[in-house]
């Protein structure tokens, strides 16, 4: 894609601007087809590695939606054998200090309309296997992306740093636990939150309280609810 002035329109981090002496001086940008090529190959990197770790975890079936269709605002669906579905967008870097993606208009969409939509980030090695895998929270997703200010102009990309505390180590969902924090024996990346107790199997597993007729800390079938954030449901969503 070019820019109205015939110039590559990239993804970029702060690494690849070159360093001025004023502070109104216009940063100039490094860039090259190298350096895209190599963030794109982490991110198919990142999507393989999720797909053979599940398939690993005993998830029956996985299914690479991305590589046929950008239109389902996900990478892969996932289905277990007790009915549980899970549409996972994966975000994937080879940063272990800090965690920052890019979410589209569309994945943040199809986030807010679809409750099986769960964002993973995948912490990718030198051979491209998955050394971290972790959760991002929809609710503060929901609440840090932009806000259109006006009828006729509209976000369609925004990069997001996330906190440490919106990470929680491993994939998991309402009522269903994909990847174990467990599973990885190196220290979480990004300093993400290690949620207390224990599955009955060993794993880590979050305290949360559970209504009647949802799934508990400790049945190895899944997790109790996580907060419904319903900053989702905001107007001009």
């Amino acid at each position: 894609m070019l820019t109205d002035a015939g110039r590559p329109l990239v993804d970029i981090n702060e690494a690849e601007f070159t360093a001025v002496d004023s502070a109104n001086a216009v940063p100039m940008l490094r860039w090259s087809a190298d350096a895209e090529e190599a963030r794109r190959a982490v991110g198919r990197a990142g999507e393989q590695a999720l797909i053979r770790l599940l398939r690993e975890c005993g998830v029956s079936q996985v299914r690479h939606v991305s590589a046929e269709s950008d239109a389902y605002g996900y990478d892969i669906a996932a289905s277990g054998d007790l009915a549980e579905k899970a549409h996972v967008e994966v975000k994937s870097t080879t940063d272990p200090t800090r965690l920052v993606i890019h979410l589209s208009r569309h994945e943040y969409e199809v986030m807010t309309a679809d409750a099986q939509w769960c964002l993973a980030a995948v912490l990718v090695g030198r051979d491209g296997e998955a050394l971290s895998v972790a959760t991002v929270d929809r609710g503060w997703l929901c609440s840090a992306a932009p806000v259109d200010q006006v009828q006729r102009g509209r976000w369609e990309s925004v990069r997001l740093e996330v906190p440490s505390e919106a990470i929680q180590p491993g994939l998991v969902m309402d009522t269903w636990r994909l990847i174990s924090p467990s599973l990885f024996l190196s220290p979480f990346a990004w300093a993400c939150r290690q949620p207390p107790g224990r599955f009955t199997d060993g794993s880590l597993a979050l305290q949360l309280p559970s209504p009647p007729g949802r799934l508990q800390p400790g049945n190895k079938a899944g997790f109790g609810p996580l907060d419904d954030r319903q900053c989702c449901q905001r107007a001009g969503v």
